[in-house]
């Protein structure tokens, strides 16, 4: 099944006839569109309810997201395809930029059968592909998404300018906004924003990956990363430690830093945002954060 996302960043009428018949040379191939939020999800589920052997996604990340919830604990198989504005695990798997260059990689993954299983973070009950992120970059994700018709044009350029924005005046950074409870550690219970990673780079700032924790992959469990205080001066140190390898941020005294975590609990003083995957899902006063082991079948390519 070929599930595309035809209001995603990336994705054209010709990309999407070219890629369906591409995939069709050598495959059976079932085209769905997504019509609304959450139709990738039923649309994958149907996919493993019938047997078909794997779904590929064209779209963004949100739409990826979707499917991987409706594949998890099944034996179909998911491929990505760039589609988004960002593209941040099809990037991370390797992929190529471009759609059409990607297809070619995912018909020799398929050919070659590099298909395994991976492990999947969950939070509240929904499952994460790279990442869940709390507090601050829930806010400039909700930010973003309130302008959504200039995401198509000026990504990156937005994205700077809803997190400053949002670090300005748009998030209470003053304060403690929740706790962090990770396995049997002691609580961090001041903490302001939480990036939980199931697998590394955090994002893409252009050409460059945004390092959070490099020891996040698919072959490990959880890392999950606390930030202290947003003043001015320790962010942009952290900002700037995440745009190289990462080092200056994993050492920070303003950081604390879970690796291979299997279970943590987030409790709120108060409401606050989150996002998963890049997708804004409101403010809640609790998150609970698992580890499945090999909970989904992907299509890794060579």
């Amino acid at each position: 099944m070929l599930i595309v996302n035809p209001s995603a960043s990336s994705v054209t009428a010709r990309s999407r006839v070219l890629i369906n018949k591409a995939l069709s040379a050598d495959h059976q191939v079932t085209l769905c569109e997504t019509t609304r939020r959450g139709h990738a999800t039923r649309l994958a589920q149907g996919a493993a309810a019938e047997g078909y052997d794997a779904v590929v996604v064209l779209g963004g990340d949100g739409t990826l997201n979707e499917a991987a919830n409706g594949l998890a604990g099944s034996n179909t198989a998911l491929a990505t395809l760039p589609g988004g504005s960002t593209n941040v695990f099809a990037r991370t798997l390797g992929l190529p930029d471009d759609p059409l260059d990607a297809t070619v990689v995912v018909l020799e993954a398929l050919a070659e059968q590099s298909i395994r299983k991976v492990g999947l973070g969950s939070v509240n009950g929904r499952y994460f592909l790279f990442h869940v992120g709390i507090g601050f970059d829930a806010a400039v994700v909700a930010d973003v998404e309130s302008r959504g018709s200039l995401k198509r044009w000026a990504n990156h350029v937005l994205f700077g300018w809803s997190a400053f924005i949002t670090w300005l005046r748009g998030y209470e950074r003053r304060v403690a906004r929740f706790g962090v409870r990770v396995d049997h550690s002691p609580t961090i219970d001041d903490g302001v924003f939480t990036v939980c990673l199931n697998t590394n780079p955090y994002s893409f700032v252009g050409t460059r990956p945004f390092n959070v924790d490099t020891h996040a992959s698919l072959d490990t469990a959880l890392s999950i990363i606390t930030v202290r205080s947003l003043d001015l001066i320790p962010t942009l140190a952290l900002v700037g430690s995440a745009l190289g390898s990462g080092d200056a941020l994993r050492r920070s005294r303003n950081v604390a830093l879970h690796q291979n975590a299997h279970h943590a609990v987030v409790e709120g003083y108060g409401p606050f945002p989150h996002q998963v995957d890049g997708d804004y899902l409101g403010e809640v006063e609790r998150l609970e954060i698992t580890y499945e082991q090999e909970i989904l079948s992907l299509v890794i390519p060579r």
